[in-house]
């Protein structure tokens, strides 16, 4: 197996990584600071007040997303797999 193989098959799997966690992590990212911003302005101080709605956004993002997160991952991995299987 060649270096620039290797090379690809790493990129690969940090894209696969990004499309996965990506639009989960930037929903949290989002959310997070639309809430800061409103505890800021109304001096409220709860610990709560901003994960619940975090929680609630992120899981729900999550099973939006679910269905392409694992179709990309299933695509991925059987791409991985027919690689190993032209190895032997």
């Amino acid at each position: 197996m060649e270096f620039d193989a290797n090379i690809e098959y790493l990129r690969m799997a940090f894209w696969q990584i990004f499309l996965a966690a990506g639009p989960i992590l930037g929903t949290a990212l989002v959310v997070g600071l639309v809430i800061g911003v409103v505890q800021a302005a109304t001096s409220i101080n709860e610990q709560t007040l901003s994960f619940v709605p975090k929680l609630i956004i992120v899981l729900g993002v999550f099973a939006l997303l679910s269905g392409y997160i694992l179709t990309g991952l299933t695509d991925y991995f059987a791409f991985v797999f027919d690689e190993i299987r032209h190895l032997q």
